[in-house]
């Protein structure tokens, strides 16, 4: 009897380690530091990535259920060829996919929310809020235009290339952090809409050019994981019905 009663007084005393909560500590620590980073050098280091991925795998050593939370991990890193291969393809750049693939280590399918959540969730929510710039830009342009502005002043285009044009960017006076989408062809101005590397572009320094806003998309990744967090995934919950 006192050794039972003794096994239930250590069983009550052992404190488990918080894997998740840690995990999604971690995971935000990492975001919001690299986001910073991003805004300020547009550049990240892949030691960065590499240090708060190894710490993060190191936790899972320290949880109830390693194997399940392994097992777990595993699944979460089905995202890491995706998210390479939109790497390669110059859809955003390295830091946003280590960034990523980093997070399936850390705080795999994490959230607080009652929603469904993938390994795909923290992407899909950041494509979601992609679209908001192009809302703000063409926002924008159609303001200069209602103060007589006339920004396709020399451009000899389509409508629906402007339109299109009118999303992606703006004609900006002194750009910074952005990619040029107009090109000069036999003397005569022409808006270059083609998708660019997003790590093999230079940055736009002419003054007076349309160009389109080189938005650090880490900072979307940031926001898609803590959508994730407290609501789930946008996509599967809101549009599939799931």
């Amino acid at each position: 009897m006192n050794e039972r009663n003794n096994q239930e007084v250590c069983c009550e005393g052992m404190i488990d380690f918080p894997y998740e909560t840690s995990g999604i500590f971690l995971a935000l620590t990492m975001l919001v530091v690299g986001s910073i980073i991003d805004v300020w050098k547009r550049e990240i280091h892949d030691y960065f990535w590499m240090g708060f991925g190894g710490v993060g795998f190191s936790l899972v050593f320290l949880s109830s259920d390693i194997v399940g939370n392994l097992v777990i991990m595993g699944f979460s890193l089905i995202v890491a060829p995706f998210v390479i291969l939109m790497w390669r393809m110059g859809l955003f750049g390295g830091a946003d996919a280590f960034a990523l693939i980093a997070l399936a280590v850390i705080a795999p399918l994490a959230t607080f929310g009652e929603n469904i959540v993938t390994p795909f969730t923290t992407l899909s929510n950041a494509a979601i809020l992609f679209v908001i710039p192009f809302i703000v830009n063409f926002i924008r342009n159609i303001i200069s235009q209602a103060k007589g502005k006339d920004i396709f002043e020399g451009f000899e285009e389509t409508t629906s290339k402007k339109v299109l044009a009118m999303l992606m960017g703006y004609k900006a006076k002194n750009p910074k952090f952005a990619f040029s989408i107009e090109k000069t062809v036999k003397g005569k101005k022409k808006l270059d809409l083609k998708i660019h590397h997003a790590e093999n572009q230079e940055f736009c320094t002419t003054p007076d050019t349309w160009i389109t806003p080189g938005i650090p998309y880490l900072l979307l990744i940031t926001a898609g994981f803590i959508i994730q967090l407290v609501y789930g995934d946008i996509i599967v919950s809101r549009f599939l019905g799931m």
